[in-house]
């Protein structure tokens, strides 16, 4: 019995040695951001070895390389980048790096938003539309097979099952955002990230910053962002999990309307989270920006003012205990010392 036993585990062991070596042996797929890594990572499954950037949380437009971004590079079979001037400092990092893999612009085929006041400028934005995340699947499916031809079916495989799943989940969106009154679809979000979302899906899309988080707030664009609130029936503005919010909360205090919710755009959120995968972020933005726009911007004037009301009572009551109880306090105080 000893001997099956030890058998069993000699198997095993050399199960897990194989097993260990076949991991080592996988290819290094980098990508910009977690957007892309998780897109790779469904394509390539346990094949691969994906790894990412800028982290979760991170802000690709302002990162700064690290030494360890130089080393995960230079050790990278294959490098995913967005392109469109998403990640200005990749093309550096690469070259210091002395990466001599296979490099892929994984927004190639896209339908660009130029952009309307910088000339040779674009929109990097692309995969907030689920139809154009196709594209991105499709471009790294192709590059996962001509980096590991040997692994094609497999690749492809994974592949269909996904963009089935993101065709049904841009048939649902749809339908999640045609529920929005027409004159309600005004998406307002702290910077331009939207804009494949809103011509998609029909969403007329204002922003406190530009496409990219790196510019100064005007204040033309916060008088145009007050105008757009005041001519409109817009009950909600929406922040972004990567920037301060501050800004957003001050302009949605000023106009009697409410933050609507956070939504995720430059990076995906912790995995646990409401957005851990590029699906679930697309979806959550799309619920979030749904239930926000359908509430009834009058009911919730009618709300605040009901909720001031209240505290404007409770504070007057306060004052007249105070002032109640001190006259008391000042009868008895005199009482007994007469």
């Amino acid at each position: 019995m000893f001997r099956k036993i030890s058998v069993k585990l000699l198997c095993l062991l050399c199960a897990g040695l194989a097993l260990n070596g076949q991991t080592e042996d996988r290819f290094l797929v980098v990508a910009s951001a977690s957007m892309f890594a998780d897109m790779a990572e469904v394509i390539g499954g346990d094949l691969i070895e994906v790894k990412m950037i800028v982290p979760v949380g991170g802000d690709p437009h302002i990162y700064e390389p690290t030494p360890s971004d130089v080393q995960l590079v230079a050790q990278a079979d294959l490098v995913l980048r967005n392109g469109l001037t998403f990640e200005g400092w990749i093309d550096e990092l690469v070259v210091n790096s002395g990466f001599t893999g296979q490099i892929t612009t994984i927004t190639k085929g896209i339908d660009v938003i130029e952009s309307d006041i910088h000339e040779n400028s674009a929109d990097p934005h692309a995969w907030m539309s689920t139809r154009n995340g196709l594209i991105y699947i499709q471009n790294i499916r192709d590059a996962l097979v001509t980096l590991v031809p040997e692994y094609e079916a497999e690749f492809n495989f994974n592949y269909k099952i996904y963009r089935q799943q993101l065709e049904d989940l841009d048939k649902e969106i749809e339908e999640t955002l045609s529920a929005i009154p027409r004159h309600k679809r005004i998406l307002i979000t702290s910077h331009d990230a939207f804009r494949y979302f809103g011509r998609r899906y029909g969403v007329q899309v204002e922003a406190v910053l530009g496409t990219s988080t790196d510019a100064d707030v005007q204040t033309s664009d916060i008088r145009r962002l007050t105008r757009v609130l005041q001519e409109s029936e817009v009950p909600a503005l929406f922040i972004e999990s990567t920037i301060n919010p501050k800004l957003l909360k001050v302009l949605a205090k000023d106009n009697n309307v409410i933050i609507g919710g956070s939504l995720y755009a430059d990076s995906l959120g912790d995995k646990d989270g409401p957005a851990g995968t590029y699906l679930e972020m697309l979806r959550h933005n799309a619920h979030t920006i749904a239930e926000g726009l359908s509430l009834d911007k009058q009911t919730l004037n009618h709300e605040e003012e009901e909720e001031n009301t209240m505290q404007n009572y409770l504070l007057f009551g306060f004052i007249l205990f105070i002032m109640v109880g001190s006259f008391f306090f000042m009868v008895v105080k005199l009482n007994t010392g007469a």
